[in-house]
Formats: C-alpha cells, sequence, structure tokens
C-alpha cells in the first residue's frame, strides 16, 4: 500500500526536530489552564464510562500521554515519527508508545475508550480529516470519548485555511464545519472551548477543544433523579 504523501512529509520534518521539540515542551501544560480542565473533564468522562484504554494520537515526547495517566487512565501514545516514539519511551518508560498513523491504526474495532488527538489533525489535508474521523469512529467502543485540539479559523463558511507551521505544512479548522464532519461520523460533540491565544503567540490564533462521544445524542442523556414532593 502506497503512502500518502502527506504522511511521509510530516514524519519526516519531525524526525528532524524531535529533540528540540521535546525540549520546548518540557514543561507541559503548566502554562494552559483551560486546556488542562478540558482534558480533566475528557478524562472524568472516559472513567465514568468504564476508563477503557485511551490512544494519544500524534503523542510526540509523550508528555500528554503521561498526563493522562495520572488523571487515571489506561493511556498509550501513538505517533508518525519513529524519533518521537523513541523520546517518549525513554521519558516515560512505564507507558506504551507505538509508531503508526491515525488514518489506518492497528487497533481492533471498538477497541478504545477514548481518544485524544491533540493538535495532531492539523497536517491532515481537509479532504483527508472525513475518513480520519471514520478511523476514530471505528476504534472507539460505543459510549467512547473524543477530545480534538486545534488551531481555530473563525469562519464557519469555510472548513479550513493553510497556515505555514513551523514544521510542516498545516491547516487550522473551523469548529463547526469540524463538530458536522464529526456528527457525519456518528461522533457526536458533547463540548466546545474556543479560547483567545496567549500574548505571546506570534500568530495570534484561537484555540479550539472539541469534545464528542460515539452514539446519538440521546445515548448521552442519563435520566435525572426523579424529585419527591413533600406531603402536606
Amino acid at each position: 500500500m502506497i503512502e500518502p504523501d502527506f504522511l511521509h512529509t510530516t514524519r519526516t520534518a519531525y524526525d528532524s526536530v524531535a529533540a528540540r521539540y521535546a525540549e520546548l515542551f518540557a514543561d507541559g501544560l503548566e502554562d494552559w489552564p483551560l486546556d488542562r480542565a478540558m482534558l480533566a473533564a475528557f478524562a472524568e468522562y472516559v472513567r465514568a464510562d468504564g476508563a477503557g484504554p485511551v490512544a494519544d494520537l500524534g503523542c510526540g515526547p509523550g508528555h500528554v500521554t503521561a498526563l493522562l495517566h495520572s488523571l487515571g487512565l489506561t493511556a498509550f501514545g501513538v505517533d508518525l515519527s519513529a524519533e518521537m516514539i523513541a523520546i517518549a519511551r525513554e521519558a516515560h518508560p512505564e507507558l506504551r508508545f507505538d509508531q503508526g498513523s491515525m488514518t489506518a491504526l492497528p487497533l481492533d474495532d471498538g477497541a478504545l475508550g477514548g481518544i485524544l488527538a491533540r493538535y495532531s489533525i492539523i497536517h491532515t489535508p481537509p479532504e483527508r480529516l472525513p475518513e480520519v474521523f471514520a478511523e476514530f469512529h471505528r476504534v472507539l467502543a460505543p459510549g467512547g470519548h473524543l477530545l480534538v485540539a486545534f488551531q481555530a479559523l473563525d469562519d464557519p463558511a469555510q472548513l479550513a485555511e493553510a497556515f505555514d507551521h513551523k514544521v510542516a505544512l498545516a491547516y487550522r479548522w473551523s469548529p463547526g464545519p469540524v463538530a458536522g464532519l464529526l456528527r457525519a461520523r456518528g461522533l457526536v460533540e458533547v463540548a466546545r472551548l474556543v479560547r483567545e491565544p496567549h500574548e505571546d503567540d506570534e500568530r495570534g490564533f484561537q484555540q479550539a477543544h472539541l469534545l464528542a462521544r460515539k452514539g446519538e445524542p440521546a445515548a448521552f442523556r442519563r435520566p435525572l433523579p426523579t424529585r419527591r414532593r413533600n406531603s402536606v
């Protein structure tokens, strides 16, 4: 099977910067409280629905995989870059890290309780995004949760816009159309966070987080407790 050009390009680019990338993100999410809050909420939903395995897709040097583990999840990382995987394994020997592509995950149908795709869809050409979401749906168990994060485009009429990422060509995405693509693949939006950029963000892009669940909206609703009337 011939590998798509964008996967080869992305892998090669991240292999070449893996050590520097790991150094830049050594502090993890210390300065990102809203991002941590969304990860904590994601972890709570996964735990509430049975705490199945969670794949951190595009895990890089593994710092967020380790955070998911600290939040009580059975988390493992997957990344295109062999160099990133080597760094992650060295930094977190207690955790599992595999090289692979989110376009064709080496996982059984319904194997996962959750997927984190934190800034890992950004190098996917827009026409390939539906197949990535279909793969997410395939490997998630019924009721499983997905948290996806990306640089946001404030234009609901447009799905994506390319930008000159420092590592490889990337796209920022409009949250509404992305949620629509998720819904079309059976992944129903649960929550959305769009935050403003930090002051030191040279591009000034908004950042989006979408939390979704595999299943119809009604399947997510839990019955409210019955309120008993006071006797008179």
